[in-house]
């Protein structure tokens, strides 16, 4: 098995436990057993379980950030954050136990870096279709476009836990119809 391999193993096996448990209670001897290595290669890996979960996070935010950026398009700002929104709810869709991750643990102190990367990479994507939605007269001129990024990540996030965890039934098209709706009410 190639490093890349092994380290995918072990983000699965760790964001899947993190999810369940929470990052205290999660053990590097869990997190090995479940990936099915050594312990000893978790530690050559990573060198602690805070790097460990460091390293996690980073991996996590870029693969989110890159499904936003390449979500992010449309013919006008509003057709954009539709896409924008739906790239979030997709990718949580797919990975709901970092959505789980993102909303518990991520705001500790020790991980402010990582939420500085999410700030930049992931929100910025939301917050740049925001101000060409002022641009093109789409949005209110006086939107804090920063402020309602983090409003509409966090608005997605908490729906798509709320949604995989109550109403696994309920289609994703609805659930993205539902969103934009208000969306577009609101920065009008």
């Amino acid at each position: 098995m190639s490093r890349a391999e092994t380290r995918s193993k072990v983000f699965a096996a760790a964001i899947d436990l993190i999810a369940e448990q929470g990052y205290t209670a999660t053990t590097v001897d869990a997190i090995a057993e479940r990936a099915g290595v050594a312990k000893g290669t978790v530690f050559y890996n990573f060198g602690s379980k805070e790097a460990l979960f460091t390293a996690l996070l980073e991996h996590s935010i870029e693969r989110l950030a890159q499904a936003l950026r390449e979500a992010a398009v449309g013919e006008s700002a509003l057709a954009a954050l539709d896409a924008t929104v739906l790239g979030q709810l997709t990718f949580f869709e797919e990975y709901g136990a970092f959505a789980r991750v993102l909303l518990a643990e991520m705001w500790r102190t020790a991980w402010q870096e990582a939420v500085a990367k999410l700030r930049a990479e992931a929100l910025g994507v939301y917050a740049a279709v925001l101000r060409r939605a002022v641009e093109e007269g789409l949005a209110r001129e006086d939107l804090d476009t920063d402020t309602a990024a983090t409003a509409i990540f966090g608005m997605v996030l908490t729906v798509t836990i709320e949604r995989r965890a109550l109403h696994p039934e309920r289609p994703l098209e609805h659930t993205h119809r539902t969103l934009v709706e208000l969306l577009h009410g609101r920065l009008r």
